[in-house]
């Protein structure tokens, strides 16, 4: 079944008008919108599907059986502000993704510049997956997403972690990406041990994090904390110091440490560091 809308000028409730063919019945029902300027307009809905009409001619004394109307179609809208209220939520959750992926963009085009073309990257804690996404097609990479849940929104070679094993190889990953994950782990000995065990000799690891350095930057922790602890357990939030002593501790080497703007999310405006790590032989 087909549905064709084109406006027309007439204002009508609802028009319904039959037209006999040879094997198609016509249906046209006038829906109702409001334009711009308040002004209501008519769009017919025409409809057509087959029909069985018996081959004698049109001058036969026995009328033609039209197919019934859908009721689908045949129903006016009677509720205009229900189709402007889905319509206004159908944008906004448009803008939110193309914020969504587009933040993703930014994210990728930085890390891009941190791993080689080609490379083996397991994106750990990929979310949406879409930094993943963009990055396979910036630097040609081979990236696999994990997270705990079960699918990701972007289309991604992904798989699920059960929050105590990657699900990859030992020593097969060239580059680790945690985007703003190690103070969400709650077990962070563990996840450390993993990312040595998965990385390659020499590989590396880039490591973003939030740093409470002063006390609007703790403020606002605690409040992603709250946000979060219902979902992943409570954050460990840790200086730029105690993180220094912790990469060394697990083998780990700083190459370079740089403090990024608190103003790339103003919705969140806490200091973070961005860490390039290499496994120390």
């Amino acid at each position: 079944m087909t549905r064709i809308c084109a406006p027309v000028p007439t204002l009508l409730r609802s028009l319904v008008i039959q037209l006999r063919r040879k094997n198609v019945a016509l249906h046209f029902c006038a829906e109702f919108y409001r334009d711009g300027r308040g002004t209501a307009v008519a769009i017919p809905v025409v409809m057509y599907q087959p029909i069985s009409i018996p081959s004698t001619p049109y001058s036969s004394p026995q009328p033609l059986e039209l197919a019934p109307l859908s009721d689908v179609v045949a129903r006016p809208r009677n509720e205009s502000r229900s189709g402007i209220f889905h319509g206004l939520w159908r944008r906004l959750s448009r803008e939110r993704r193309r914020r969504k992926v587009g933040r993703s963009y930014d994210m990728a085009l930085e890390v891009a510049l941190m791993i080689p073309a080609g490379a083996r990257v397991l994106d750990i804690g990929c979310g949406n997956g879409y930094i993943a996404h963009h990055l396979s097609g910036m630097r040609n990479a081979k990236v696999t997403g994990i997270d705990l849940q079960r699918e990701t929104e972007a289309q991604i070679r992904y798989l699920q972690y059960d929050g105590v094993r990657f699900p990859v190889e030992k020593t097969s990953v060239d580059t680790a990406l945690l985007c703003y994950v190690l103070h969400h782990t709650q077990d962070l000995q563990t996840v450390l041990l993993e990312l040595r065990r998965v990385l390659r000799n020499g590989g590396s690891a880039i490591i973003y994090e939030d740093i409470p350095d002063s006390a609007w930057d703790r403020m606002l922790c605690s409040i992603h904390d709250l946000k979060w602890r219902g979902r992943t357990g409570p954050c460990t939030f840790r200086t730029s110091a105690e993180w220094r002593q912790v990469f060394k501790l697990h083998g780990f080497e700083i190459v370079t440490e740089r403090s990024l703007s608190r103003w790339r999310n103003l919705a969140y405006p806490v200091s973070r560091r961005c860490y390039f790590l290499r496994v120390r032989k």
